[in-house]
């Protein structure tokens, strides 16, 4: 996707530790996955709003 090397990865990770502290990490990793599968759903029924008014111009 990016490109991401093992050692680009760690250092992303480091920069984050030292930013965020080790308390606050759990947590911005769980708000993270809520807004990833949130986006997802959304995309989903934006996509079958598009469907189903597609259906409608054809008939």
């Amino acid at each position: 996707m990016f490109n991401l090397g093992w050692v680009e990865i760690g250092v992303i990770c480091a920069v984050a530790l030292l930013i965020f502290g080790p308390k606050k990490i759990p947590e911005l990793g769980g708000t993270f996955g809520k807004t990833l599968r949130n986006f997802k759903e959304g995309m989903t029924k934006s996509d079958e709003m598009n469907e189903i008014e597609g259906d409608d111009d054809r008939a």
